[in-house]
């Protein structure tokens, strides 16, 4: 006993090991539970930037193919630095590089939300103002709008907003930099210091938080979106917008910061934790020593040797035919998750004339659940049935078979553009009962006509008188001269100028608010039964590499994730959304963000890339199948009992050839 204590600790600066072993800092349950709290603020940030997207791209006037590269960009510092953090290993004081990486992360939050308190307030065009000013978006042949313009215009080409997008990238990146030590560096603690029965205890717990964050931070977004993105420089008597107002913009930059201070406190912990702490169960200790020692001796290789290495190591786990299928099946679904996490809220939006706060909601509180329900599941139908690989491969076969035929029929639920006149249907020239209003080219304030037709601005309209209430809000426009007739009459583009209709307030809408639940139930069906997959295919790929290449094996799959899904998962999905826009907003004569959509491309083509990238996944998880049932038709099967080796590894390799496991 006295040895065992004695071994407790490894820092000869000790005087007391029983007094620094009843310290919490020196209890694995309590690593785990800071642990736990510090990936839930971390992958908060990293769902609340997938919440507030369309919001930041609404408030800088990005395009969605801007958007999804900002959204994409924390995994460019991740990419790179992961390779580093493979070989460092248990070399260096693991905790202190956690809390190293979190302080950056809490950095790097602060930088995404700086925009905000750097730049001026939100500009939106047809404010009411004092009369003769057309900033109220009216109907007014003698005014000029030139003031108003340069004013305007001087304040988008300042430094500070310029610098945004710039700024935003940065930030992405260092967060991105900093999440880099925190997962691996922890799993490998964890695994180290806690017992061998409570290990696969505590990576579940690790997992199930890693699954849950970015659902809080979906969460957090539509919480923080519903205050007026000023409502610090603004008195409330002075927010003119609502939330359903498509010029609202939300609060984007309140969430990093209660992000920040999160992971702040999250990070203070691991500054105390030592660098090696006593194993939870000492009469494991010797035998967990004796059977690291190994391990540790093949550390000791230099940093060149590791990188010279790290090709021909990574060549040899690619040329697993099963592990390359089914990492390219993930990579597939990894593509379609990482486009529809950044831009499923902004469809909800557009489809289905919602709210931004609503549609993030929508995402976070009923997807995201069950697809991390999906995923237990799938682990528990796998234990159940103690499926072998061949197993496993035909359960993901199923499972994304089932979500082809989830997930098509979302194709066909939605609505087309609503009228729109002078956009759409496209009438190729200007209203002419408007022609004389001198309408500001960026003029923006959508209006619904009484008889139907939606209309850019009240400008756009004809409308020359406006009620407002006792807070100087608009309530309705009258003489309209656009508005309010049949063929030829006053509301059609070419006809007559007449004394003309009404027009309230906001959007028209799609007329598809109905489709809603529906649509939201089949989303999240399919969310569920994709994730069925997920841990029968991490079995697969653990049970068809080298035992001595599996955390490498690991490694390269999510290398690969990042890669090829990741990072051009969004700027994919941005690239096609931009493509059904029909009119887009301008701003001192240069192109902002879109104002309308074809909704009908818009489906599309969005859902349709869904269809393309689970048909992709399909594929590869047949041509397993396909594989595994010549495989095992070329030779004996093993017995099912038989345990030990691995499967399937490159015929070239005879070293390698499997040895008894099931197939």
């Amino acid at each position: 006993m006295v040895a065992n204590d004695v071994s407790v600790t490894s820092d000869p600066a000790g005087p007391r090991p029983a007094a620094r072993r009843r310290s919490p800092f020196n209890s694995i349950k309590f690593f785990v539970f800071c642990h736990s709290l510090l990936q839930l603020a971390q992958l908060l940030v990293s769902g609340y930037m997938k919440s507030s997207i369309s919001t930041i791209e609404r408030r800088y006037g990005l395009t969605s193919q801007k958007s999804g590269l900002l959204a994409a960009f924390n995994e460019v510092g991740n990419t790179v630095l992961i390779v580093f953090v493979s070989f460092l290993g248990s070399r260096v004081h693991r905790p202190r590089f956690i809390g190293g990486g979190a302080l950056l992360a809490c950095l790097a939050s602060l930088l995404m939300a700086m925009p905000h308190f750097l730049g001026g307030a939100y500009d939106y065009t047809d404010r009411i103002s004092s009369p003769g000013d057309n900033s109220s978006g009216l109907c007014q042949s003698e005014s000029s709008v030139t003031s108003s313009s340069n004013q305007s215009c001087s304040q988008q080409e300042s430094p500070a907003q310029q610098g945004v997008y710039p700024l935003l990238l940065l930030g992405q990146l260092l967060l991105g930099i900093g999440a880099v030590p925190i997962q691996p560096f922890g799993i490998s603690y964890i695994d180290d210091f806690a017992s061998r029965k409570n290990s696969p205890l505590y990576l579940g717990i690790l997992l199930a938080v890693t699954s849950i964050g970015p659902a809080f931070g979906f969460i957090s977004g539509s919480l923080m979106l519903r205050f007026y993105v000023d409502f610090d420089k603004l008195s409330e008597d002075q927010i003119q917008l609502n939330h359903k107002d498509l010029r609202w913009v939300g609060a984007w930059w309140l969430g990093f910061l209660v992000a920040s201070c999160l992971i702040f406190l999250a990070a203070l912990p691991y500054l105390f934790f030592p660098r090696n702490m006593p194993k939870e169960d000492a009469e494991e200790d010797v035998e967990s020593k004796a059977d690291s020692k190994e391990p540790q001796t093949c550390q000791e290789t230099s940093l060149l040797h590791f990188l010279k290495s790290f090709p021909r190591i990574a060549v040899r786990t690619l040329r697993s035919p099963v592990y390359l299928l089914v990492v390219l099946a993930q990579v597939n679904l990894a593509a379609l998750l990482s486009g529809l996490a950044t831009f499923m809220a902004k469809f909800i939006e557009r489809q289905f004339s919602q709210t931004v706060s609503f549609s993030t909601m929508m995402i976070g509180g009923v997807c995201i659940p069950l697809a991390v329900l999906g995923t237990v599941l799938g682990g528990v139908l796998m234990r159940r049935l103690g499926l072998s690989v061949s197993g496993a491969s035909r359960l993901c076969t199923a499972a994304i078979l089932l979500c082809l035929f989830s997930s098509t029929p979302l194709l066909l639920l939605g609505c087309s553009t609503q009228k729109v006149a002078g956009v759409f249907p496209p009438s190729g020239g200007s209203l002419s009962c408007s022609a004389d209003c001198r309408c500001p080219q960026d003029a923006f304030n959508p209006v619904c006509g009484s008889d139907g037709v939606e209309f850019r601005s009240p400008c756009h309209a004809g409308c020359t008188d406006v009620m407002t209430d006792n807070n100087n809000k608009a309530t309705n426009y009258t003489l309209c001269r656009c508005v309010g007739g049949g063929p030829g009459g006053p509301g059609s583009p070419g006809g007559p100028v007449g004394p003309g209709g009404s027009a309230s307030p906001g959007t028209c809408g799609s007329g598809c608010s109905g489709l809603l639940l529906p649509f939201v139930a089949l989303l999240g069906l399919t969310s569920f039964i994709a994730s069925f997959s997920q841990t029968p295919s991490y079995m697969m790929i653990l049970r068809t590499v080298p035992p001595e290449d599996k955390s490498f094996a690991v490694g390269v799959q999510y290398m690969l994730f990042r890669v090829l899904a990741f990072m051009p998962g969004p700027v994919l999905y941005g690239s096609i959304i931009d493509t059904t826009c029909i009119l887009w907003g301008k701003k001192c004569g240069k192109a902002t963000s879109c104002q309308y959509y074809d909704l009908d491309r818009f489906r599309q083509r969005f859902l349709g890339l869904q269809v393309v990238f689970v048909c992709g996944a399909l594929l590869c998880f047949l041509l397993t199948v396909v594989f595994l049932r010549r495989r095992r038709a070329g030779r004996q099967e093993p017995p099912p009992g038989s345990k030990g080796g691995y499967e399937l590894v490159n015929d070239s390799s005879k070293e390698k050839e499997a040895t008894g496991i099931k197939t």
